[in-house]
């Protein structure tokens, strides 16, 4: 299920998409959560793009993916006159079925530089639809998605509900611990993972599914040991406030920690942990042509923001 501009207009130009994404990601599973298409697929596009070509666009081992220098030279190439082909497909699809109309979308805490972008992006590109940030609870990541509140939300992953979709995935980060700038962990150059049972974790209050809290605060290291519980919160701002206050640490991702510096909070890298990771979020029943217009949008910055970094 595509919905990229290949989608419906042709497989040649699926192929190009598929490339274009992997050569961002130089990873297979990811471009596939990128395109909402199996690891598998992703690889079949590859080599039927290559066998057109005649020759290796990336080379590929158990250990790494890396473009060849042929593949560099097609991406230059390909890139500027595959967006302005994106960005044709995408003025004929919302003159013929209608872009127009408002997109609410939701997000926890903060909305990151690469949503706000995306947001801008999209409004330059579609200016009959008007984009409406609004704030949901940390601790109820998927009430207002459910609810119709919003059409879709930023939110924090994993995300395991069978009545939800997600993608696209970006944004991901490495954790770190925000701590009072008293606590003894305060001057650490990092903090290894194993380390989190000697600080109390602040975690997110429900409605938010277990799963899901268990990701934020992890209630054991990876090697099982017990992570002391802090208090429950149910908002961003309340986490970090009583981080100050000593109360607890808070894990948080680097973007997040680097937002909200501040004197009184010291964040410091955490070893040994999954990285963070956002995604966009709708009912599996809700998608419009404006979601699937601003996903689109969404994933081309966040797929720029990687390939800087």
């Amino acid at each position: 299920m595509g919905t990229g501009i290949g989608a419906g207009v042709g497989a040649d130009l699926r192929e190009l998409e598929a490339f274009l994404v992997l050569a961002e990601e130089l990873h297979f599973g990811r471009a596939g959560e990128r395109l909402y298409v199996s690891q598998g697929r992703i690889s079949q596009l590859l080599r039927s793009l290559e066998g057109r070509l005649g020759a290796r666009l990336f080379d590929r081992t158990s250990r790494r993916v890396a473009l060849t220098p042929l593949g560099e030279r097609f991406l230059a190439g390909l890139r500027p006159a595959y967006e302005a082909l994106a960005g044709a497909v995408g003025d004929a699809r919302d003159a013929a079925r209608g872009v127009d109309g408002t997109l609410r979308i939701g997000f926890q805490g903060m909305a990151g530089g690469g949503v706000t972008e995306a947001v801008g992006t999209f409004q330059d590109r579609h200016p009959g639809c008007a984009v409406e940030l609004v704030e949901i609870p940390l601790s109820d990541p998927f009430g207002a998605v459910r609810g119709g509140e919003v059409d879709a939300a930023v939110v924090l992953l994993p995300v395991a509900e069978p009545s939800l979709a997600v993608g696209p995935v970006f944004s991901r980060q490495p954790q770190t611990l925000a701590v009072s700038v008293r606590h003894p962990f305060a001057g650490r150059a990092e903090v290894a993972a194993e380390e989190l049972a000697d600080c109390p974790l602040v975690v997110p209050a429900g409605p938010a599914p277990a799963y899901w809290r268990e990701a934020q605060a992890p209630a054991v290291t990876p090697g099982g040991r017990p992570v002391p519980r802090g208090p429950e919160v149910t908002t961003l701002q309340e986490g970090i406030t009583l981080t100050a206050a000593n109360r607890a640490g808070m894990l948080l991702c680097r973007a997040t920690a680097d937002y909200h510096a501040r004197r009184d909070i010291a964040f410091v890298p955490v070893t040994g942990l999954p990285d963070s990771a956002l995604g966009l979020v709708r009912r599996r029943s809700g998608e419009t042509e404006r979601l699937r217009a601003f996903g689109q949008v969404l994933a081309a910055v966040a797929g720029r923001a990687a390939a800087i970094c």
